[in-house]
């Protein structure tokens, strides 16, 4: 005796945004570092003429998933220059020495 059973559908993901997240914050400086089992992408800014900046966001995420968002960046890059035009780079600036305050 077979059964009928619908093919299953596909539920998505539904992402809540609350308003303070939706308003994002700036950022000028990203510092990534990794351990063997994880990415910490440390989001920074960094006012002109200041000798520190402050962390905005700090996001951990596993390897996988930073390889997968690697993948959408630059995918995401290459349209917008197809749209927009090349994004053109300064100079290489003079790396600083950046530290954390405790």
């Amino acid at each position: 005796m077979q059964q009928n059973q619908e093919p299953k559908k596909d539920a998505g993901i539904q992402i809540q945004l609350d308003e303070a997240t939706a308003q994002g914050v700036y950022i000028n400086l990203a510092l990534i570092n990794h351990t063997e089992t994880e990415f910490i992408l440390d989001f920074i800014y960094v006012q002109p003429q200041a000798p520190q900046g402050k962390v905005r966001s700090r996001v951990l995420t596993s390897p996988v998933h930073m390889k997968r968002l690697m993948q959408a960046l630059a995918d995401n890059m290459k349209k917008y220059e197809e749209r927009f035009g090349e994004i053109k780079l300064a100079q290489e600036q003079p790396v600083q020495k950046i530290g954390f305050l405790q």
